[in-house]
C-alpha cells in the first residue's frame, strides 16, 4: 500500500465505491468529491483507474492473508477456523462494515476488467482456495471434518457458497440470508 495518507484515503474510497457500484460504477471525480482532492491529485498517485484498482486489490489480498494467518495462530482447530471464517463474513454483512468481498464482486466483472486487475482477482481466489483446501485436509486428518469429494473440490464449493450467500444477502437486502445459506454448509462438513 502507498504510505501517503491521501493514497490510503483514495484507495479506501475506491473500495467503498466498488463494493456499492462495481468497477465501472465510479470515476476519479467521484473519489475527488468524497476525499476532498482534485482529480489531478488522484492521477498523481494512481495514473489510471486500473493502477488504482490493482493497488486496491493488492492491499486487499495482503489484508486477507494477514487475517488468515491470524486465524491460523488464534484458532488451531480446522473446524473452528471454518466457523470463524463464516462468522467473520456474517458479522461484516450484518453491520455493513464489509458487506461484500471486493474480489468476489470484481470476479463477476472479469470480462470487462483490465488484465492487471483480473490477474489480482484470480490470485485472490487461488490463495483463498489453497487455504480452504489446507483447512479441510487438516480437518479430515483430525477426524473433525467429513468430505464427500476431494478437499480441493470441497474448498471451491465452500468458497462459491460463501460468495453466493453474499450475493443472496445483497439481493434480498437481508443479512440473515447469509447465515441461512452458510450454516447448513458448516453442518454438512462438520
Amino acid at each position: 500500500m502507498k504510505s501517503n495518507n491521501t493514497s490510503d484515503q483514495i484507495i479506501n474510497c475506491a473500495r467503498s465505491l466498488i463494493i456499492s457500484g462495481g468497477y465501472n460504477g465510479f470515476s476519479y471525480a467521484d473519489i475527488a468529491k468524497v476525499v476532498g482532492v482534485r482529480n489531478a491529485t488522484i492521477h498523481h498517485h494512481f495514473p489510471t483507474k486500473s493502477n488504482l484498482v490493482r493497488e486496491l486489490i493488492v492491499d486487499y489480498r495482503g489484508e486477507v492473508q494477514l487475517g488468515l494467518a491470524e486465524l491460523e495462530r488464534n484458532v488451531p482447530e480446522p473446524a473452528e477456523q471454518l466457523r470463524a471464517y463464516i462468522h467473520y463474513w456474517e458479522s461484516c454483512i450484518a453491520d455493513a462494515t464489509a458487506p461484500f468481498c471486493v474480489c468476489a464482486l470484481l470476479a463477476t466483472q472479469l470480462p470487462v476488467l483490465p488484465e492487471e486487475v483480473a490477474f489480482e482477482v484470480r490470485a485472490h481466489f487461488r490463495t483463498l482456495s489453497a487455504w480452504l483446501t489446507s483447512v479441510l485436509e487438516r480437518g479430515v486428518a483430525q477426524g473433525n471434518i467429513r468430505l464427500t469429494t476431494s478437499a480441493k473440490v470441497e474448498a471451491e464449493s465452500f468458497m462459491a457458497t460463501v460468495h453466493g450467500a453474499m450475493l443472496s444477502a445483497r439481493a434480498y437486502d437481508d443479512a440473515k440470508i447469509f447465515g441461512a445459506i452458510t450454516h447448513p454448509l458448516l453442518e454438512r462438513l462438520l
